[in-house]
C-alpha cells in the first residue's frame, strides 16, 4: 500500500474527474442538437467494436442532476466536462440551439449549488458534422467556425466558469482522425493530418487570446496527450526512432504553443506542413496559457524499423515486452508519470501544469452490487505517488483529475473498457460506486 494523502498535496492543488460531452451525454438527436462526427462515424459498420455507439451512452443528458449530486456525495471538488459544439450550434456556425444553452446553463448552476468547480474543455473531438462536410479540421476556415463557438461559450457561461481548457489531445483527434481513421471522421493519409494538425495549433493559440481578450480573470489552458518515450536499445537507431515517436507524440503541439516552432528537425515529414503555413502562423501558434493540461497514461518502448516509411519508427508492444497492462493493453508505469512532468517542465516557460486525465480501464466484474477494482485503486494511488515526487521537486503541477467519473463510450473500444470510479449497468443505467471510487471519496475527504 502507497501512503500518499490529500494534504501532501497542499490546500490549493484542484482535485477532480473528467468526462467528454459525447461518451456520456446520449440523446444524440434530442432537442435541436445537431449531429457531430461521431454521430456519423459510429453508423459506419465495422468501425467501433461490436458496432456500439453513444446514441444513449450514461443518458447524462437527463441523468446530470443525479451524477452530480453522487459526485458530490463522494467529495469531489472540481468537475472537468466538455460542450458538445453541435448541441449548440446545430450546423457548427449561425444559429444557436437554445435547448443546448439551457443545458449546460443547468449543469453550470448545479455544479455551483453543489460546491463543485466546473472546468470547461471546449472541444472534445465531436467536431460539428456540418463543418465536417466543407473540410473540418483540413479547412483552414475552421479557425473562424471555432472562434465564434469560443467566444459564444464564453459570454453565455464566462460569468460562472473561469477555468477553460481549450483543445483536448490535439495530437489524438489530428492522428487518429485524420491520418489513420480509426477515429471520426475516419479520413487518412498525411496531407489531411498535416493540415488538420496545423489548424488545430492555430485554434489553440487563437482560443486562448480570445478567451483572456474577453476577461483578464479566466484560467485558461489546454491538454496534451503525453506518452514517455524510450528506446529499446542504446543502438544509435533505436535512440533516433524514440526521439522521433517522442517528436511526434509529445513535441507536435506544445512547442508551437510555446513558441519554439514545429520540432521538424528531429520529425523532417513536418517539413511537409509548409503548405498549409501562412506567413505569421508561427507567432499566431504561441500563446502563454496560464496552465498546461497533461494528460498521461502509459510509456512507449521504440525500436528503429524500416517498415514505417514516415518514421522509420515503430512502437514495440507492452504485451511483446511481458510487461503488467491495463485492459488498453497500455504498460503500467507509474513512473513515466514523474518522468513526463519533469519533461514538460524542463521547457522552462511553463507557468503551471494540471494534470487533466489519468486513469486506467480494467476487467470489472459486478459482484452482488459492488466492484472491487482493487487494481485501479492501486493504479492511482501510484501514479499519485510520481505527481506527488514531481511537486515535491519543485516542478508546479497543481490539479489532478481522473479518467474518468463514470463508465462511459470509449470512441473505437466501444463500452467493453471500463475507466470510471462509478460503474455504469448501461442496460438499466444504474450507478455503482466501485472500490476505487469510495477509495478517492475518503482519500479527499480524511486525508
Amino acid at each position: 500500500m502507497i501512503d500518499i494523502s490529500r494534504a501532501a498535496f497542499g490546500k490549493d492543488f484542484s482535485w477532480g474527474v473528467s468526462t467528454a460531452a459525447y461518451q456520456i451525454e446520449g440523446a444524440y438527436q434530442k432537442n435541436g442538437k445537431g449531429l457531430s462526427i461521431w454521430d456519423l462515424f459510429t453508423q459506419k459498420k465495422g468501425r467501433i467494436v461490436n458496432n456500439e455507439n453513444a446514441n444513449i451512452a450514461c443518458d447524462f443528458y437527463h441523468r446530470y442532476a443525479n451524477d452530480l449530486a453522487l459526485m458530490r456525495s463522494m467529495h469531489i471538488p472540481h468537475y472537468r466536462f466538455s460542450l458538445s459544439w453541435s448541441r449548440i450550434f446545430p450546423k457548427g456556425t449561425g444559429p444557436v440551439n437554445n435547448a443546448g444553452v439551457d443545458f449546460y446553463n443547468r449543469v453550470i448552476d448545479f455544479c455551483l449549488e453543489l460546491e463543485i468547480t466546473p472546468w470547461i474543455t471546449l472541444y472534445h473531438w465531436d467536431l460539428p458534422y456540418e463543418l465536417e462536410k466543407k473540410g473540418g479540421w483540413v479547412n483552414r476556415e475552421i479557425i473562424n467556425w471555432f472562434c465564434e463557438y469560443v467566444q459564444f461559450c464564453i459570454r453565455h457561461f464566462g460569468d460562472r466558469v473561469k477555468n477553460w481548457i481549450v483543445l483536448n489531445e490535439p495530437m489524438a483527434f489530428t492522428g487518429a482522425g485524420y491520418f489513420l481513421g480509426v477515429h471520426a471522421p475516419g479520413k487518412k493519409g498525411l496531407s489531411n493530418f498535416l493540415a488538420a494538425a496545423h489548424h488545430a495549433s492555430l485554434c489553440q493559440a487563437e482560443g486562448g487570446r480570445l478567451i483572456r481578450s474577453e476577461s483578464a480573470g479566466f484560467n485558461i489552458g489546454s491538454s496534451f496527450s503525453c506518452s514517455v518515450v524510450s528506446p529499446l536499445s542504446t543502438t544509435e537507431q533505436d535512440i533516433l526512432a524514440a526521439q522521433k515517436i517522442d517528436a511526434l507524440l509529445n513535441r507536435v503541439f506544445i512547442e508551437p504553443l510555446l513558441g519554439l516552432g514545429y520540432p521538424s528537425k528531429t520529425l523532417k515529414i513536418l517539413e511537409r506542413i509548409a503548405p498549409f503555413v501562412k506567413n505569421g502562423d508561427e507567432q499566431k501558434q504561441a500563446f502563454e496559457m496560464d496552465f498546461i493540461g497533461v494528460q498521461h497514461y502509459t510509456r512507449e518502448i521504440v525500436m528503429h524499423s524500416y517498415l514505417s516509411p514516415f518514421l522509420q519508427a515503430k512502437i514495440v508492444k507492452a504485451s511483446e515486452r511481458l510487461e503488467a497492462t491495463t485492459l488498453m493493453n497500455w504498460e503500467i508505469y507509474p513512473q513515466g508519470m514523474y518522468h513526463i512532468l519533469r519533461q514538460f517542465w524542463n521547457y522552462g516557460n511553463i507557468r503551471e501544469i494540471i494534470v487533466t486525465e489519468n486513469g486506467a480501464a480494467f476487467p470489472d466484474q459486478l459482484e452482488n452490487g459492488s466492484v472491487n477494482d482493487i487494481q485501479r485503486k492501486e493504479y492511482l494511488q501510484r501514479y499519485l505517488s510520481y505527481v506527488l515526487k514531481a511537486k515535491n521537486e519543485g516542478i508546479n503541477v497543481n490539479g489532478y483529475f481522473v479518467w474518468s467519473f463514470t463508465d462511459n463510450f470509449e470512441w473505437a473500444e466501444g463500452y467493453r473498457p471500463r475507466f470510471g470510479l462509478v460503474y455504469v449497468d448501461f442496460p438499466t443505467q444504474k450507478r455503482i460506486v466501485k472500490a476505487s471510487g469510495r477509495w478517492y471519496s475518503h482519500f479527499l475527504h480524511h486525508t
